[in-house]
């Protein structure tokens, strides 16, 4: 194939993929538990950037409900921020999936 050049692509892969890994630290997603009693936020880099808890939820007689709820939250959260940074790498790759077990290091 006249030119097909695969390093060349390899290497304007890495760099857009970078470019969308630094785009996606600075977009959020958030979810909660309890029906909106506690609240977590989190970055496209799959990082928890903010808890909002309400203070009708704190009730030093139950911190275990709280501790669920917590918990509920932050991993929504989690969940949802890896399905963003998957439909962007999706959309990088050009819808390209990889083999199941195999991943690109420091994306998943």
């Amino acid at each position: 194939m006249k030119g097909f050049n695969p390093l060349q692509q390899l290497k304007n892969f890495q760099k857009r993929l970078a470019e969308v890994q630094e785009e996606l630290s600075h977009r959020t997603v958030e979810a909660s538990s309890g029906g909106g009693m506690v609240t977590a936020v989190a970055n496209g880099r799959q990082e928890i950037l903010k808890i909002i808890i309400d203070p009708q939820v704190v009730d030093p007689a139950d911190v275990e409900m709280l501790q669920d709820l917590v918990t509920a939250a932050v991993n929504e959260a989690l969940k949802r921020s890896q399905q963003m940074m998957a439909e962007e790498i999706g959309k990088l790759a050009g819808g390209v999936h990889l083999p199941p077990g195999m991943n690109i290091p420091g994306l998943f």
